[in-house]
């Protein structure tokens, strides 16, 4: 199944950047629970290396939440879904390149304010990793497995 278009389907765009939003701070949130509870186990080595800990355990929890079911907790709390634009769910590769997109665009301000402004403006809602990367963020009711 291919995912229809804004125009002809504007109901799996809806909302979705809010959503988007949202869900990035409760992913946000789940990371820092899950950074804070491993601390002791580092001897809390990873508070004095924070952002570096921090990172990790984020990237690693969004690559692995990807693909294993295309969207991260805090998305399928908000009911949206990553899809490849055919409508496929993100398989591992992608879920690797998507979360490094994230990280690109963390790290240079005018990339993350063009990214934002894309999700704002564009009727499929996109990101600029999505743009790149071919996926698309849709309401996850609305998709037929």
């Amino acid at each position: 199944m291919r995912i229809p278009q804004p125009q002809s389907h504007p109901e799996f765009y809806e909302s979705v950047t809010t959503k988007r939003f949202f869900a990035w701070l409760i992913d946000s949130a789940i990371v820092l629970g899950i950074l804070i509870i491993t601390s002791p186990f580092t001897f809390f080595v990873s508070l004095f290396l924070f952002p570096f800990f921090y990172a990790a355990i984020d990237f690693i929890y969004r690559t692995a939440t990807l693909s294993m079911g295309s969207a991260t907790f805090g998305m399928r709390i908000m009911a949206i879904e990553l899809r490849h634009e055919s409508g496929h769910r993100l398989d591992f590769i992608t879920s690797v390149f998507h979360t490094v997109g994230l990280y690109v665009s963390y790290a240079f301000v005018l990339v993350q304010l063009l990214s934002i402004g894309m999700m704002v403006m564009r009727d499929d809602r996109k990101s600029l990793t999505d743009m790149v990367i071919r996926t698309v963020m849709v309401n996850r009711a609305l998709i037929l497995y």
